[in-house]
């Protein structure tokens, strides 16, 4: 333990720590699992990730949104802007794994009320995404600068994150929006949504696990950061 830190500050800063890992880890793991896990199990690959909800993995994919959503519920960020974000984040995790998408269906078009907040939910969570690596993890490490190391090599993850995750959403619109439906046949036959979802969730989780310290991490000084931060924010 670091001596200067108060016992209680000093847990407090690992559970900020923990969540963010947490959050960064749940979004690493779950389009491995679902994708060459499930392929593994017998479960071919599906077009999109929300589909696995009618497959044998559907715990493991509403699961693992619940978890993300909690953990953002959790979580408080550096003002009650992103406390804020964090809270729309929980909301739309847990509508996408509570609100499950039609079967064998295009996004855009459902059958069902569920199935249409199921798909408002995910470009909702994702825009949330973005907002977190675009602007308030830069933001936030901008006010640590005086304590935070690697403070550049941080925030290059968290914009390029933020960009891949923004990339990623066009290309998801233009194909479910604009493509003709030959083209969008074609892709399909390549599983393009699934994809594109999975790299949108690995930038998620690199920003996450660079702002748990999971990547790029100087511990000692870091928990002290987050400890300054933390007691700032109380004052």
């Amino acid at each position: 333990m670091i001596p200067d830190l108060p016992q209680k500050t000093h847990s407090l800063v690992l559970s900020y720590i923990g969540i963010r890992r947490a959050i960064g880890m749940s979004g690493l793991l779950l389009p491995v699992v679902l994708g060459p896990g499930g392929w593994l199990l017998g479960i071919e690959f599906q077009d999109n990730m929300s589909s696995y909800y009618h497959t044998g993995l559907r715990d493991v994919f509403v699961g693992t949104l619940c978890g993300i959503g909690i953990f953002l519920f959790c979580y408080r960020g550096y003002d009650r802007l992103e406390d804020w974000t964090a809270n729309i984040g929980c909301v739309s995790a847990l509508g996408i794994a509570l609100c499950p998408l039609d079967a064998h269906s295009d996004p855009l078009i459902q059958k069902s009320i569920t199935g249409y907040l199921h798909s408002v939910s995910g470009g909702v969570f994702f825009l949330t995404l973005a907002v977190y690596s675009l602007y308030h993890f830069p933001r936030s490490a901008a006010a640590e600068a005086d304590e935070t190391p690697h403070l550049s090599e941080r925030n290059f993850v968290y914009r390029t994150s933020g960009v891949v995750i923004l990339l990623s959403m066009l290309a998801i619109g233009v194909y479910l929006m604009l493509l003709p439906k030959a083209w969008k046949d074609w892709l399909n036959d390549y599983n393009f949504l699934f994809w594109g979802e999975w790299i949108v969730l690995w930038a998620f989780a690199a920003a996450w696990l660079t702002k748990g310290r999971a990547i790029v991490a100087d511990v000692a000084v870091d928990l002290l950061a987050l400890s300054h931060e933390m007691l700032v924010k109380r004052n």
